[in-house]
Order: C-alpha cells, then sequence, then structure tokens
C-alpha cells in the first residue's frame, strides 16, 4: 500500500485532556447553543450571521478578529447572533494547497496534524474567553468532530461533502445546528435529501464503534450558488432563486425549515467586495416577499481584519490566505446595516 504511518494520533479523550475546556467555558457555550436553537426553530425573531475568515490561519489575529465582533455583538444583540466562522479545514479544489490549520498550525511549515488539532483548541478556548463568543467550523472530516465538537455552537457540510453518506449520518448524532449547502451542481433536491437524511435516526460504523443516532432536527439549508457545465460560477441569492427555494422547502416534510445565504463563493464569483451588494439585495428580497423573510433567517460573509487575500509565503497577520475576504471597517458596516434593514 501507497501508506507510511507517520505517528498515532491521540484519541479524543487524550486531546480533550491536553486541551480542556473550563465549566465556565462550558456554560457560555450552552447559553449560545440554547439562543441560537431558538432561531432555528422560530421561536426567536433574531437574524444569524456566521462571519469570519475564510481560513483561521493564526491564533493571534483570528482572536483579534473575533474580540472585535464581540463588541459589535454587544451593539447588534437585540436584533443578530454573530457567529464567528473559525474555519480550520479547507476542502481544496483540486487537492493543492493550504488545507487549514488542521494540517498545517503555521502555513510556513510541514503538516503536523497532532499540532494541529491541540492548535485548533487552544485558538477556540482563547477565542471564547476572550469575547464570549463560540464558533462555526466546516466538518469536512467527519471522523475528527470528536476533537472540536463541544467547542463549537454551528457546523456547515461543504458542497462537495453535501452528497457524501458518512457527513449525513454523522450529522444526524449532532446536537447544534448544521447546515447543508447546496452541492456544486445546484441541484437544490440533493441539499433537502441531506437535511432530511441528517434529520432522521441512523445506526452506522463511527470511531471503531456501531452506533445509533436521534437525528438533528435542526438541520437546514445553505444557498452558495453553484458551477454550471461550463465551469462557470452562477448565483442562487437572488429573489427568484429565494422564492424557489423556500417554496420548495414548504413541499418537504422537514422539520425547522431554515435557509442562509452564503455571499461568497460562486454567489459573488468569489469578487469578495461584491458580499456588500448581495446582502443587501438579500434584505431587500425578504422585505418584499414575506415567504422569503419566512425562510431565510441568516447569512454566511466571509471577512478578515484585513480586505483581500494572499499567499502563505507572504504572510500578512489578519489577511486571507486563501479566498479574498471583505476587511473589518466593510464588515463593521455592513453588520449595522444589517441589523436596521432585517
Amino acid at each position: 500500500m501507497g501508506f507510511t504511518k507517520i505517528r498515532k494520533i491521540p484519541s479524543p479523550e487524550e486531546i480533550l485532556d491536553m486541551v480542556p475546556l473550563t465549566e465556565n467555558l462550558k456554560k457560555i457555550k450552552s447559553a449560545r447553543d440554547a439562543e441560537i436553537e431558538k432561531v432555528v426553530t422560530q421561536n426567536s425573531d433574531k437574524f444569524i450571521l456566521i462571519v469570519g475568515p475564510c481560513s483561521a490561519d493564526e491564533e493571534d489575529p483570528v482572536c483579534e478578529y473575533v474580540s472585535r465582533l464581540a463588541k459589535v455583538q454587544e451593539k447588534v444583540k437585540n436584533e443578530i447572533i454573530i457567529i464567528p466562522r473559525i474555519y480550520t479545514n479547507k476542502p481544496r479544489t483540486n487537492g493543492e494547497g493550504y488545507k487549514g490549520m488542521l494540517h498545517q498550525p503555521d502555513p510556513q511549515k510541514e503538516p503536523d496534524m497532532v499540532g494541529g488539532i491541540l492548535s485548533i483548541r487552544r485558538m477556540h478556548v482563547r477565542a471564547i474567553s476572550e469575547s464570549g463568543l463560540t464558533a462555526a467550523d466546516e466538518m469536512l472530516y467527519p471522523d475528527n468532530l470528536p476533537y472540536c465538537e463541544d467547542m463549537l455552537s454551528y457546523i456547515a457540510i461543504g458542497a462537495r461533502s453535501v452528497e457524501n453518506q458518512q457527513h449525513r449520518l454523522t450529522s444526524s448524532g449532532i446536537s447544534i445546528p448544521v447546515g447543508m449547502k447546496n452541492p456544486t451542481s445546484g441541484d437544490l433536491t440533493v441539499m433537502y435529501n441531506s437535511i432530511n437524511a441528517a434529520q432522521v435516526s441512523h445506526t452506522f460504523s463511527y470511531q471503531n464503534y456501531e452506533v445509533k443516532t436521534e437525528g438533528n432536527p435542526l438541520s437546514h439549508a445553505i444557498m452558495r450558488g453553484y458551477v454550471n457545465k461550463h465551469g462557470e460560477n452562477q448565483p442562487n441569492y437572488h429573489y427568484e432563486d429565494l422564492l424557489f427555494a423556500s417554496e420548495m422547502y414548504e413541499k418537504k416534510n422537514l422539520q425547522n425549515p431554515m435557509i442562509i445565504v452564503d455571499t461568497n463563493h460562486a454567489n459573488s464569483n468569489k469578487k469578495f467586495f461584491e458580499q456588500i451588494r448581495i446582502a443587501k439585495e438579500i434584505l431587500y428580497s425578504r422585505s418584499y416577499n414575506q415567504t422569503i423573510k419566512k425562510y431565510v433567517r441568516g447569512l454566511m460573509i466571509e471577512s478578515y481584519i484585513h480586505e483581500g487575500n494572499h499567499s502563505p509565503d507572504k504572510r500578512i497577520p489578519g489577511k486571507s490566505i486563501t479566498d479574498p475576504c471583505l476587511g473589518w471597517e466593510d464588515t463593521e458596516r455592513l453588520i449595522y446595516y444589517i441589523a436596521e434593514h432585517i
């Protein structure tokens, strides 16, 4: 076989003992989870805003960014729940490039999976301690979920993973909201089937055990645009798209229907500054149509301290080394605009 064993990775129990979540931080997470769940179950009129860098590449700037978000959260707490994006696993379209902190805790050094897991936990613990905000991450590798699940308040399933059986089954055992993105093909049926799969109980193999899940009633939809047969990015955030997705949701027998719109990726054609215009258009669509307002109850925005992006070998703390992001000043203004227009 073409595998070389480098070293054994400690068990989740061992890792959690090395970097534990204190009782106080557990209480913060529990309170945050309850508040977010109320939005998903339509017991709160607040709007969810998942915002942060494309990839969490370094502890200091990530924690500084999250602390800035915490100050804004206090000002918009009656209208918005801010969930920081702390994305530590990055899918790569062609398999090459920076794969996230899990693989490389230092983007300029060689891969170190154990070091990556420990760095992720330390970063999350510090972010929660300094800001009081618990974060979102993408579940790229289902088997790695036990290393970080105790710290997260939101999980996204990416467009490349949403058709994968293990992602769907694992999502059915998660107790926090899981957002299912539409696949890169754009077929919304795939997304709704994935939501359905996550909401029901399953028995399957996981972490060397035969397990049975209860189903996750908090799984829901994320619209992120798609790619056509010519490889061109196509948006699905326009009025007609949101109305179609909402009406399609109404026909499904799914619990807690909710749509979050990703303003970047294929929706913006990766033109990061377009996220401002896109967010405003979505807010206008919500105000114009009550069906859209009922279902579209959150946005995803890619943002960091400095706008744009750059390569890992030209590292500027607080600037994305993967997809380009909005800068802080534009982000702060946009959050206040959203709070005023939801």
